[in-house]
């Protein structure tokens, strides 16, 4: 009986173990199912996040791409400051005569005027000492009759020529009186004043019906052909300020950068330090006249040092800003960029420093990075098949 039972047994051992044993094949067809779908994982991890943008829709929305390289890049110092017009490039009118002011166009700030145009008529009718105007016109006509009466009479020697040329100087002078409060003799509406120079009015100081007296300020015109570009450096930076060469600005209305050596500019000068009424050390630059630059304006400025070799920079143009968080585009192939997380440093207006996230030889959207940016949120690619 013994040897029935381990007979029996050890067949339920055999048999159990049969039934357990894998089939023909089925390790390894599970081992290679396993191994491609890990596969599979793998790529779509490694090409998470890459965004898919046909080329051709990418030159119509302007996306340009460039091979960003590290460079020479300049120290910065970010300020404020303003735009003004240059001392002598502005200039005040005055009243000629006393009387009251009567507009001869409309004058307000902006106006464009061209030299010598009237823009004031100053009027004296009832006035005490009556209309000047009147009075220059009776002297030159005088004047110039007897002139002309000397001029005949010089030739027969009746009228010496000491006589002669002082009766002349006194023709020019009631002549030159005259016009100059007449505009000319243009003016039949009281003493005309105009523009010295052509410009725009950058200030109206009276109004119409005004009585103003002789020398009283009537308005600035302005030529706009020079302008100072002044920035006011904290005294933080006076170690600096000796290295400055050049500077970018960006006015209050609007959203250009211009750059002072772009506009002819050059420093005229730095302070040596701080005075009593301003803590900040003022720099200053001239620069020629600009059809869209508007004097008194506050400035957003750039001044700009030394230069610093092998710098990674590129245009502000190709940075995007996720709460607080930098990122460029990196061009992959013609239809495929990745995003880039990038840390920034130094900015001069028109370019930034990058500290970290390029290494140099990247293509990167420098313009259009925004379409880029929402092509990300619709068609990020889970696999692509491009060659890196």
């Amino acid at each position: 009986m013994r040897i029935i039972k381990l007979f029996a047994a050890g067949a339920i051992a055999i048999a159990v173990s049969c039934n357990n044993a894998p089939k023909h094949g089925d390790g390894h067809e599970g081992h290679a199912h396993e191994s491609e779908e890990t596969v599979h994982s793998e790529e779509a991890h490694a090409h998470s996040g890459e965004i898919s943008l046909p080329a051709a829709k990418a030159l119509a929305a302007g996306v340009v791409s460039e091979v960003i390289e590290p460079g020479s890049f300049r120290d910065v110092i970010v300020t404020g400051g303003d735009v003004e017009s240059a001392p002598g490039d502005a200039v005040t009118i005055v009243a000629n005569v006393s009387g009251v002011v009567d507009f001869r166009k409309d004058i307000a700030e902006g106006v464009r005027v061209s030299e010598d145009e009237i823009l004031f008529s100053i009027v004296s009718d009832g006035l005490l000492e009556g209309d000047p105007v009147s009075r220059a016109k009776i002297e030159y006509e005088t004047a110039k009759a007897e002139y002309d009466r000397a001029a005949r009479l010089v030739d027969e020697n009746i009228v010496s020529r000491k006589e002669f040329e002082s009766i002349r100087s006194g023709y020019e002078t009631a002549r030159l009186k005259y016009e100059a409060i007449s505009g000319g003799g243009a003016s039949d509406g009281g003493a005309a004043v105009v523009s010295p120079k052509a410009g725009y009015v950058s200030s109206c100081l009276v109004k119409s019906g005004d009585y103003v007296t002789v020398g009283q300020p009537l308005a600035i015109v302005s030529g706009n052909d020079r302008l100072y570009l002044t920035a006011d450096v904290s005294e933080r930076y006076a170690a600096r300020v000796s290295g400055i060469r050049d500077a970018n600005f960006r006015l209050q209305y609007g959203e250009k950068v211009y750059s002072a050596s772009g506009l002819g500019g050059r420093l005229v000068s730095y302070g040596r330090n701080t005075g009593e009424a301003s803590p900040f050390i003022p720099v200053t630059f001239v620069l020629n006249r600009a059809e869209d630059i508007i004097p008194g304006s506050y400035a957003e400025i750039w001044l700009m040092g030394e230069e610093r070799d092998n710098v990674i920079s590129l245009p502000v143009s190709a940075l995007t800003e996720e709460q607080g968080v930098y990122f460029v585009y990196v061009r992959l192939d013609e239809d495929c960029y990745r995003k880039q997380p990038v840390t920034v440093g130094a900015t001069d207006g028109l370019r930034a420093e990058i500290l970290s996230g390029l290494e140099g030889g990247e293509m990167v959207v420098v313009e259009g990075a925004i379409h880029v940016r929402l092509a990300s949120a619709s068609n990020a690619i889970p696999a692509h098949t491009h060659n890196h």
